[in-house]
């Protein structure tokens, strides 16, 4: 038999967390068709020899909602040996929306997701008004990877009620159409839905997202949804207070698992350096839920913020910055020459405890504040006289450098024992990347070739075999995608080849200027994956992208 690509020689782990073997692997119209050793012809022959082959990896949570719209690449995640993506997570999405409110849909993305408003402008096509509509145009658009969607329930919220979405709870009426809805929505192949209640999550004119607005009543409704059709996965972030989880946040979990009867991930547990036991303790107090469906997220790679004074998401939770929100550089230095406004946000980050020997100078516009670049707010501080007045020495750099200045502040995950407890239990899903999100603070979207490069190989911390298969099959199973995340006979033909000498990605992003309207963000270049084929079709060969759009819409 002539098969349509073989791959030879390589060592194949599974993704069952199964011992790895060597073995030739076939693929036949854009499937798994025989593993062994095999003898028979094929169209395409890659070998293999000296590399790993394993199960295309699954990124549990993404926000390209609206980048598939202007990169079919899906850059950076397709990078890194990824083969499918869910998107749609923290209850913030772009359908269903009508043609005339397309700019609160999209503020909602700028301010949730720091995404550029002219990037959003230039680049969604806004093809579509209802959800389904919206899950076929990318499914006509094409996509190098799979696309799986959760249902936001932002959109849906406002779709109903307009502006009073993000002020008031729905009424029986309202809840009743928004539920119906939703139902369309998973019924087209949506695989759940996902809301949030963290604090940083602001949106449209500094109003909190809608989602947080939905009463205990809206949301039993809407997860009986998924508890009628018996399918589909709730969503939830819980950060009001990194790593740890409050009474009613616990009891919101116990509620959407008693209404659903399906499976509740929410976000997320970090390990933080101020309470080195709040994580542990978290699992340990959750696993009631955990037994009965309840999946923690959490992030193998530091959790690092970069932040500027004109974008400066690290200030959306305090209390001082509402007035600075949204606001532009003139009344920012406006509001920085204010002692009264300085000091109320100074005692903000004081009472969050900043540790300002670990917040430095990563980039300045001005050529003459180069020479701060890479030091430490601390030092410059003692430098300007200033010991002690560590947010006033900040303040200054950055109007020095017309508020251009960007920093970094590592601020969760930094503990490498702790941390590898976490990423190793079982009762955890590893993801978090927020791939296409917060795309000039942060780029997380490396998180599967991190694993393996520093974790797996340098640290030791996890078996081969344990980690490819916390990246394809775990995350599979829990969204219903089946037919993925193993590599078995029969299963769709997702492979990810890659060199397990060199595999990895660094904890520093780079800045490019590639997105629509000239806009910059923060990339992660991946070292030695060296083949990723999709459906069967290569979109990566030798590291480089072949250009090939063989992606589906994955719909349950």
């Amino acid at each position: 038999m002539a098969y349509d690509l073989l791959i030879k020689n390589g060592t194949v782990v599974d993704g069952t967390g199964a011992a790895r073997c060597l073995a030739d692997v076939a693929v036949a119209d854009g499937r798994i068709a025989e593993i062994g050793k095999i003898r028979d012809s094929a169209t395409k022959v890659i070998d293999a020899s000296d590399l790993i082959v394993a199960p295309g990896f699954i990124d549990p949570h993404t926000h390209y909602d609206a980048q598939i719209c202007w990169d079919p690449q899906v850059s950076c995640s397709s990078w890194h040996g990824i083969t499918s993506v869910v998107m749609g997570n923290c209850g913030v999405g772009l359908a269903p929306c009508r043609p005339e409110v397309h700019e609160i849909a999209t503020l909602d993305l700028v301010n949730v997701e720091g995404i550029p408003a002219r990037v959003l402008k230039s680049g969604i096509t806004w093809d579509w008004e209802s959800f389904p509509s919206y899950m076929d145009a990318a499914a006509r658009r094409g996509s190098s990877l799979n696309l799986a969607f959760l249902a936001p329930l932002t959109p849906f919220r406002h779709y109903v009620m307009g502006e009073e979405s993000m002020e008031r709870a729905a009424t029986p009426s309202e809840t009743a159409r928004i539920a119906e809805l939703l139902g369309e929505a998973v019924k087209a192949g949506a695989r759940g839905f996902s809301t949030t209640t963290g604090r940083q999550h602001v949106g449209y004119k500094g109003r909190p997202l809608a989602c947080r607005l939905a009463s205990r009543e809206e949301l039993a409704a809407y997860a009986n949804v998924l508890r009628d059709l018996g399918r589909g996965v709730i969503e939830i972030t819980l950060t009001q207070d990194f790593g740890n989880i409050a009474d009613h946040e616990y009891d919101l979990l116990d509620f959407l698992l008693t209404q659903s009867r399906r499976p509740v991930t929410w976000l997320a547990i970090f390990d933080r350096d101020d309470q080195p036991e709040a994580s542990q303790r978290t699992l340990a107090r959750t696993d009631p839920l955990i037994r009965r469906g309840g999946i923690p997220q959490v992030a193998c790679r530091p959790f690092v913020s970069e932040f500027s004074m004109r974008r400066a998401i690290a200030f959306v939770t305090f209390p001082s910055w509402k007035r600075a929100y949204n606001q532009p550089v003139e009344v920012l230095r406006q509001l920085f020459a204010e002692p009264e406004f300085r000091a109320s946000l100074a005692a903000d980050i004081r009472r969050a405890g900043w540790d300002w020997h670990k917040v430095t100078v990563t980039e300045a516009a001005n050529p003459e504040l180069k020479k701060y670049e890479n030091r430490s707010i601390a030092d410059l501080a003692r430098e300007r006289g200033l010991g002690g007045r560590e947010f006033d020495a900040m303040v200054e750099l950055a109007l020095e450098d017309n508020l251009e200045m960007w920093f970094s502040r590592p601020a969760f995950n930094i503990n490498a024992e702790r941390v590898g407890r976490l990423i190793n239990d079982s009762r955890t899903l590893i993801g978090l990347s927020d791939g296409g999100a917060h795309v000039n603070m942060l780029c997380d979207a490396g998180y599967c070739t991190f694993l393996l490069g520093t974790w797996v190989r340098e640290r030791r911390a996890m078996t081969l075999e344990y980690a490819v298969k916390r990246i394809t099959s775990e995350p599979a199973d829990l969204f219903g995608i089946g037919d993925r995340g193993r590599l078995a006979v029969g299963a769709a033909a997702d492979i990810t080849i890659f060199d397990y000498n060199t595999v990895g990605s660094p904890q520093r992003g780079e800045m490019r200027a590639d997105l629509p309207g000239g806009g910059k963000r923060l990339v992660v270049p991946a070292h030695g994956v060296i083949h990723t084929i999709v459906n069967g079709t290569p979109i990566y060969e030798d590291s480089k992208y072949t250009g090939a759009t063989p992606g589906e819409v994955i719909r349950w």
